[in-house]
């Protein structure tokens, strides 16, 4: 199975999703003009990894600024990784990292805890 790397831009973030290691990053902004065509192949992309995904997962989210719509996207590649696990297919571990005067990214992360069956490590970045 193929990995997906894209290369971030100002208003798109860095994306590393490699089957082979089993660990998804996404790094950055997320401000794309079209958000969910801009995630849709990630969501794709997990849909395949469900079929061959073993062990532990690991997530790594750390975003600078996220846009209302690349909030909804960023919650279905969750919500891929939480059926993922359901199906008893693998561990997964998100981390989330934020920096340590960002309240807003910190409540956006432990907003997705809330709403996702999934651990999550809030990680503090120290400026």
């Amino acid at each position: 199975m193929d990995s997906i790397n894209i290369e971030g831009t100002p208003k798109t973030p860095t994306i590393s999703f490699d089957a082979e290691t089993s660990v998804i990053e996404i790094k950055g902004r997320s401000i794309p003009e079209n958000s969910i065509e801009f995630y849709k192949p990630l969501v794709d992309w997990l849909d395949k990894f469900a079929d061959v995904a073993q062990g532990t997962v690991n997530v790594n989210i750390q975003l600078e600024y996220f846009n209302t719509s690349s909030s909804k996207c960023i919650l279905d590649v969750f919500k891929k990784l939480e059926n993922l696990q359901n199906r008893n297919r693998a561990e997964v571990v998100i981390n989330w990292y934020y920096e340590e005067d960002d309240e807003d990214m910190l409540e956006a992360g432990e907003d997705y805890q809330s709403i996702l069956k999934i651990p999550f490590n809030m990680v503090e970045i120290a400026e």
